[in-house]
């Protein structure tokens, strides 16, 4: 979910490991040369979807901590791509957290439907991260240097 912290947590993990770091969303924007907010708006949710699962299929990289777009959940493709290099952590939080740390959702970038929630978005989500899971770790209450470590612990 947006605002877990698996960009923040997931650098700081990699450097732990002494592996490369990949945020795909930046993967993105730098092979399409555009934002992602910029693709969502000029193609839609589907379209993006599909430039997404396609970026994700192209990642044939080792040693590496991956930080993904929270909507990769939703093509079965893309997850079994990861599946089949890695471990999938999913980084869990409860809703009210989540809000508390994104606060205002335009400011941060976060992509919704029209009409959509947070708490909507987080609830047609939860399911599909606890499908493609290998591990989740419940990050509630735990700083950033303290979700590296219980993430590392479960490694």
């Amino acid at each position: 979910m947006p605002g877990c912290g698996k960009s923040t947590v997931g650098v700081l993990l990699a450097k732990r490991l002494g592996f490369h770091f990949v945020d795909t969303d930046l993967f993105i924007q730098a092979g399409e040369g555009k934002s992602l907010q910029w693709l969502i708006e000029e193609y839609g949710m589907g379209r993006f979807g599909e430039i997404e699962c396609q970026y994700i299929q192209r990642l044939d990289i080792k040693d590496a901590v991956i930080a993904t777009g929270g909507s990769v959940v939703y093509y079965d493709k893309g997850m079994k791509h990861l599946q089949n290099t890695g471990s999938i952590i999913y980084m869990q939080l409860p809703l009210g957290e989540l809000e508390k740390r994104l606060g205002n959702l335009n400011a941060r970038g976060v992509v919704l439907e029209p009409g959509e929630s947070l708490a909507s978005l987080y609830e047609r989500r939860i399911w599909l991260y606890e499908k493609w899971a290998d591990r989740i770790i419940n990050l509630s209450g735990l700083g950033h240097e303290q979700s590296v470590e219980a993430i590392f612990s479960v490694l």
